[in-house]
């Protein structure tokens, strides 16, 4: 169970007036929550059985703006509604906010309450059924980078997001001493998570300049897309309430390593035993492992849009960054697109490190099931492990290196479109070209500093 507190408790909670707020969440395309916040007496009388919202919260970017050209809803079609329907076991306390409690919701269709295929939390969970049918579970795990600044939100969106300054002035890499200055937002990003009953393991100084880390144990891979969900925003709220911000672009600075989000993972029968793992076997790896991690890989292009899926989010592939650009694996080599962890023990798993932190979990986690069952299915033979200095393997696949790319082979996979339907893929491929004819219209600093004069 994801959340913390049983609906008998929170309404205990809420009678003796220690609950006021219960946040109504769901999952947005981009990662986000976004919802209502109930009078805590009100959710328990009756919220609880359902809300409802604007069905355009499936169909919006970044800014909120109302794209056309979606199939599932648009002007024409009059933004109705979804409904919102509390699950109730991902209740949980919010320590970080007074008084307040939270419960993620599935987006249903109005008039059929089944789920919206294109609702990210509807989609991994999908996967996790189709495991389901062959007595699997995927147990999964992600890391979560990103960077902290000196100034709050408002400061830095009052400037422009100009003159950007972390909050620390050296790569921070395990760093003690620096992130001892950092614990006023780090402890409590922390403890808050812990007392929400996200199982966080430790936080560490990433390599660079302000950049941190949260590690988070892991777990049946629609508690590990909540638990990074609500931590991204703990992380978010918490440095807002220091006067810091916290930021989740996978690059923000050209000269700057940027962020990734790794996500590491394994399947489970149902005696609690990795299936990954036969004593056997090459590096102790399955056969069930060899053919999943070859699915990773083939299909590693397919889904790549689902691990990066902003014009900035491919910035941060370059060689020597410890980012990927190949879809190969190795064992325990940072350098490659897939890591073979824990060789030879019961804690086996593939570590996928292509995704960045502006990932989608939901939908990371879904698509990568989805590979990784089809290379099952398919039983697909798993080549040699690459070893060495991947970035200069010149024979390993490429992952798309643009938005646009990422697009257009997301739009031409069959296995996709098998695993998900035309209209998930058509409707997540729309959310890829707006992106493109957004940032196409724009016109950037660098183009200004570059031509102003000497064009």
């Amino acid at each position: 169970m994801p959340g913390n507190l049983t609906f008998d408790a929170l309404k205990s909670l809420v009678s003796s007036g220690e609950i006021d707020t219960v946040l109504a969440c769901i999952v947005d395309m981009q990662g986000r929550l976004m919802g209502k916040r109930f009078h805590a007496q009100h959710f328990v009388d009756s919220a609880y059985e359902e809300t409802h919202c604007c069905n355009y919260l499936l169909a919006t970017d970044l800014e909120m703006y109302t794209v056309e050209g979606y199939a599932a809803t648009s002007w024409s079609g009059g933004y109705g509604d979804y409904v919102m329907k509390p699950d109730l076991s991902t209740i949980r306390q919010v320590p970080w906010l007074e008084g307040t409690a939270m419960v993620i919701c599935d987006v249903q269709d109005h008039h059929t309450h089944k789920d919206v295929p294109h609702s990210p939390r509807a989609m991994l969970k999908q996967q996790v059924a189709r495991l389901g049918e062959l007595g699997l579970t995927p147990i999964m795990a992600t890391e979560l980078e990103f960077f902290l600044f000196e100034k709050s939100f408002d400061d830095m969106r009052k400037s422009g997001f100009r003159d950007l300054e972390p909050i620390s002035g050296y790569n921070e890499d395990y760093h003690i001493l620096q992130t001892t200055k950092e614990e006023d937002v780090m402890r409590p990003i922390r403890n808050g998570l812990y007392g929400a009953g996200v199982p966080v393991e430790n936080t560490k100084g990433e390599a660079e300049t302000g950049q941190e880390e949260l590690n988070i144990k892991y777990a049946p891979a629609l508690d590990t897309a909540e638990f990074h969900t609500i931590a991204k925003q703990a992380v978010k709220e918490i440095a807002w309430a220091k006067g810091r911000s916290a930021s989740f672009l996978a690059k923000w600075r050209s000269d700057k390593v940027g962020s990734s989000s790794h996500v590491h993972q394994s399947l489970f029968d149902k005696d609690g035993n990795n299936v990954f793992c036969d004593d056997k076997g090459e590096y102790g790896m399955s056969e069930t492992m060899r053919h999943y991690l070859a699915g990773l890989i083939k299909y590693a292009p397919d889904y790549t849009y689902f691990l990066a899926p902003y014009i900035n989010s491919y910035k941060r592939f370059q060689k020597g960054t410890f980012a990927p650009t190949k879809t190969v694996w190795s064992i325990d080599n940072r350098t490659a697109g897939f890591r073979l962890c824990g060789e030879g023990t019961k804690g086996l798993r593939v570590e996928c490190r292509i995704g960045g932190s502006d990932l989608n979990p939901y939908l990371a986690l879904a698509v990568m099931i989805a590979a990784g069952l089809k290379g099952i299915e398919e039983k697909l033979p798993l080549d040699p492990p690459t070893s060495g200095d991947v970035y200069e393997a010149k024979r390993a696949k490429e992952i798309p290196h643009t938005l646009r790319e990422a697009r257009e082979t997301m739009r031409k996979s069959k296995f996709l479109r098998e695993a998900f339907s035309d209209e998930v893929v058509e409707h997540y491929a729309r959310a890829a070209e707006w992106e493109i004819e957004e940032f196409d219209r724009a016109v950037t600093d660098y183009e200004i500093a570059r031509g102003f004069e000497r064009a």
